[in-house]
């Protein structure tokens, strides 16, 4: 194949992708509907399917794909990367072709030397309850308050967020697909405020967005005993919620095997996999995890179904005690959602990653009453998982990528490309960067992006 020089991060700049018409398939094409918008980061509005290119087979000219490494005295210090024309079919990648010899017959799509990269997955998020989309709202201090605090804060917010928790979800969707992400599992209040309309409102705005594939987990917020809804999460799962939420069972319900007994429970009777929150930093956090543990090794029906999401208690163990444990989280096939927090305690996660256990990160919130820090962005957290764990050169940033797109990588460890290769979903984006590495230490722009082969993202031309 042949190899060109990379270019560099400035020469990507500003740069937008161009659907061309071939054979006059293509008039308007993504260029209207993006420029159609205030915002140079815009979304396809499904409201005017007319603007969307509807082909099943098309092809992206001019793409970068990775190669494999640079090597100076057996370091590695760069990736030789190279153009290549890739047909999409029927959402697959179809046939990779050196630069300019792809089917000129199709309709076409320039990415103008943009870098290839699997589309990110936001794996922790409440698209539910935000305030993104509405007026600037700082969260309320938070010094000296106690999650029950912030419980009732709750209880007074969502009266008022319910009637635009439809249109902030789908507003929600829109940015994490310019940030590169295809995929999520979102948490969604089952609370006795809301009832069942937070997750009518959230599946609405899902049906609204095929291109989106949302699992969701039932998330009794305000504590599933102190609020009392069982109930509720068991209607929850009869409206077709893949997961059973649950919340520190200690802190918050008072009755930690209680707790967490009712929410495994659930999960059995409907045959639901569990995503818990459990941020408890005190010894009761870690028999609380021990206590899953123990659960899931009674109930095989539960083995490889739980997600431990931010599991603070892990941070607070070290030696043997560490090591037990994960040995246990990996024997159950627990998975771990990490939000990759910063500041006195540290998640194990390299320790997690090489024991098996399988690790995920998302944003959890991009602005809510919370934190308002959030960018939607799934590189950021690689950026942030290699300055945590993985370190500044060039083989550690390009394996930082893995924790954002559920584990794909385009070179594995050797240097062989791995993907894209024909018949890989075609779930992807073109990224304004000369690599994977550069992608995630200069949390590089995002120019398109696409789902299943459907473009959802273009970046508006100047």
């Amino acid at each position: 194949m042949p190899i060109s020089s990379s270019p560099s991060r400035r020469d990507f700049l500003g740069q937008g992708v161009r659907w061309t018409a071939a054979g006059g398939l293509l008039a308007a094409g993504l260029g209207q509907a993006s420029a159609a918008t205030p915002s140079p980061l815009s979304s396809i509005n499904p409201d005017q399917p007319a603007a969307l290119p509807r082909q099943d087979h098309y092809l992206l000219r001019n793409v970068r794909l990775e190669e494999g490494f640079i090597r100076e005295d057996d370091e590695i210090v760069a990736t030789r990367t190279g153009r290549y024309d890739i047909s999409v079919r029927d959402g697959k990648i179809d046939q990779l072709t050196p630069a300019g010899q792809g089917d000129s017959t199709l309709p076409s799509w320039d990415a103008q030397d943009a870098l290839l990269l699997p589309a990110t997955q936001d794996m922790h998020i409440h698209l539910d309850k935000t305030f993104y989309g509405g007026p600037w709202q700082a969260p309320r201090p938070r010094q000296g308050k106690t999650i029950m605090d912030m419980i009732a804060r709750e209880q007074v917010l969502i009266p008022q967020l319910l009637p635009h928790s439809q249109a902030r979800a789908e507003g929600l969707i829109a940015l994490l697909h310019a940030k590169g992400t295809t995929r999520a599992r979102s948490h969604c209040n089952i609370d006795p405020v809301s009832g069942l309309q937070s997750l009518e409102h959230l599946q609405a705005a899902l049906a609204r967005h095929p291109a989106f594939p949302c699992e969701i987990v039932a998330f009794p917020q305000h504590g599933l005993l102190h609020s009392q809804v069982d109930g509720l999460m068991r209607e929850a799962m009869q409206h077709g919620v893949e997961y059973v939420g649950g919340l520190d069972p200690t802190n918050v319900d008072g009755a930690m095997e209680k707790s967490l007994d009712a929410m495994f429970q659930i999960a059995l009777d409907y045959q639901r996999g569990v995503d818990i929150h459990l941020h408890e930093t005190s010894p009761a956090g870690v028999a609380a995890i021990q206590y899953m543990i123990d659960t899931v090794a009674k109930n095989p029906a539960l083995k490889g179904k739980v997600t431990l999401s931010h599991g603070f208690a892990l941070a607070t163990l070290t030696g043997s005690t560490l090591d037990k444990m994960i040995e246990g989280l990996a024997e159950q096939q627990f998975s771990v959602a990490s939000t990759l927090p910063i500041g006195k305690l540290t998640m194990p996660i390299p320790q997690l990653q090489a024991a098996g256990v399988k690790v995920m990160t998302g944003t959890d919130s991009v602005i809510d009453h919370w934190s308002p820090f959030g960018t939607g962005s799934m590189l950021e957290k690689a950026n942030l998982y290699a300055q945590l764990y993985r370190g500044s050169d060039e083989f550690s940033l390009s394996r930082a990528l893995a924790i954002a797109t559920d584990d794909r990588l385009p070179l594995t460890a050797q240097g062989d490309r791995q993907w894209p290769v024909p018949g890989d979903e075609a779930s992807m984006m073109l990224v304004a960067a000369s690599c994977s590495a550069e992608a995630v230490a200069r949390i590089s722009p995002v120019v398109a992006t696409f789902s299943r082969g459907k473009p959802v993202f273009a970046l508006a031309s100047a």
